[in-house]
This record gives C-alpha cells, sequence and structure tokens, in this order.
C-alpha cells in the first residue's frame, strides 16, 4: 500500500508482569497529561490486577485499556483465565492476542487463537493479534510461511464484514527485548505481507485494517517505522514502562 489513507495510527503499551496498581497509577498520573488532544490512538495494556485501575484514570482522557489475554468462553471451569464479559465489567475494551510469550511459554496454539478472535468480536472488544517468527525462522527464510500459516488460521473464523475490526501485531521474536529491531525494510516488507493475505479475503479491509510493529521500539526509531506505508503503529514492550519513553514514543507519531 502506498498510501495509509484514513487508517489511525495506534501506539500499544505492553506492560507484561510489570507494575502493581500503585505504580499504575503513579504511571498515568504521570503519562495522560502528555497524551496530545489529537494524534494516534494510546492503549494501555496492564496487568489484570492493574485493570480497573486503570481504567478508572484513563476515563477522563483519550486513551483506552486492554488487557493482555483472555479464553474463548464467557465462564466455566477454567482455573486462572480471565473472560471477555469480566473485562467488559471493568470497562476494558480491547485484548491482545496470541503474543508470542503466550505462544512460546504457555503453550498458545493457533487452534486456541482461531477461538479467541471471533470470540473477543463477538463480545465486543478490540483485538490487538500478535503473530511473528523466531530468530532461526527469519534466519532460514521461513517469515512468509510462518505469518501466512498464523493469519490465515488465527482468522479463519472470523467474518469477513468484521475482519477489519482487528487488529494485527507483527513481532519478530527475535527482536523483542532483545534490542534488535527489525530494519524498516524489513518491518515494511513484513507488514505488507500481511495486508496482502488480509487482501487475498477483502481488498476493501486489507485497505482499512491496522497493522503495528512491534519488537524494541524506542524513542529514537519509533518516528522511522510508523512513517512505514504499511505500519500503523507499534506494540510497545520495555520503552512503555518509563512515562517519559512512552511519550515520547507518542509525540514521535503525531
Amino acid at each position: 500500500m502506498a498510501d495509509r489513507g484514513t487508517r489511525s495510527m495506534l501506539l500499544a503499551a505492553n506492560w507484561k508482569m510489570h507494575k502493581t496498581i500503585e505504580e499504575t497509577e503513579r504511571f498515568l498520573a504521570d503519562f495522560l497529561p502528555r497524551v496530545p488532544e489529537s494524534g494516534p490512538e494510546v492503549v494501555i495494556c496492564p496487568p489484570f490486577l492493574s485493570l480497573k485501575a486503570a481504567v478508572e484514570r484513563c476515563a477522563e482522557s483519550r486513551a483506552r485499556v486492554a488487557a493482555q489475554n483472555m479464553h474463548e468462553e464467557a465462564e466455566g471451569a477454567f482455573t486462572g483465565e480471565v473472560s471477555a464479559p469480566m473485562l467488559l465489567e471493568i470497562g476494558v475494551d480491547g485484548v491482545v492476542l496470541g503474543h508470542s510469550e503466550r505462544r512460546q511459554h504457555f503453550g498458545e496454539s493457533d487452534e486456541a487463537l482461531a477461538r479467541k478472535v471471533p470470540a473477543a468480536l463477538h463480545a465486543g472488544l478490540e483485538p490487538i493479534l500478535c503473530v511473528g517468527e523466531n530468530e532461526a525462522q527469519r534466519d532460514s527464510d521461513e517469515t512468509e510461511g510462518v505469518l501466512t500459516r498464523q493469519i490465515e488460521a488465527d482468522l479463519s473464523d472470523v467474518p469477513d464484514d468484521r475482519l477489519g475490526e482487528v487488529v494485527i501485531a507483527y513481532e519478530p521474536i527475535w527482536a523483542i527485548g532483545t534490542g534488535r529491531t527489525a530494519t524498516p525494510e524489513q518491518a515494511q516488507e513484513a507488514c505488507a505481507l500481511i495486508r496482502g493475505l488480509i487482501e487475498a479475503r477483502s481488498s476493501e479491509t486489507a485497505a482499512a485494517i491496522r497493522i503495528l510493529y512491534g519488537g524494541s521500539v524506542k524513542p529514537g526509531n519509533a518516528a522511522e517505522l510508523v512513517a512505514l506505508p504499511d505500519v500503523d503503529g507499534a506494540l510497545v514492550g520495555g520503552a512503555s514502562l518509563d512515562p517519559d519513553d512512552f511519550a515520547a514514543i507518542v509525540e514521535a507519531a503525531v
């Protein structure tokens, strides 16, 4: 795609297993006044216990709140899991699904994501679906095959008319928390590939769907990455833990 068109920029802060409730409130008290009145959408993704505090803090701002995971069922005998109705009850309006750490450390499969993504949409949550290859797959030129398999499998049960409501985050696993960042050319190539896979289902949706880049995004490289024609924002990990750094990333995207 040569032109971003009407797609709005989105910057999501994935805090992973960081920040207590008190730390969440302190971060947001510092960060939220710096969210511009117009510009990119900002989504905060704190741990489950901090979600309610984040929702309350963000209520008077443009920032929104997303969870880091959810179960596909509304309720049931699933010890330790959290459902979409539970998230909705406290005001959460999005959810990260399929993060590489969930896939790698907790065995989350494409089959499970094929259930979770439509379940999130059906409940009224915006899914941020993460896809990406590891270092061995990148070095073996398997990136295209990995992304094709993940996109086709994970979105297989999403109706065509709702496909554009999904946000896709391309996160090369070899660039997460390593300090190693995909070059702008690598990021653009992968995001363009993902958009092409969506285009195979709907050219209209391909032009509208938002694709983020995630992988060692920092204030120093954010502007260059989000300026790429097929990159519509960023899923930010480590740099989102510092209010100054994340504010600088938001500013870079304005």
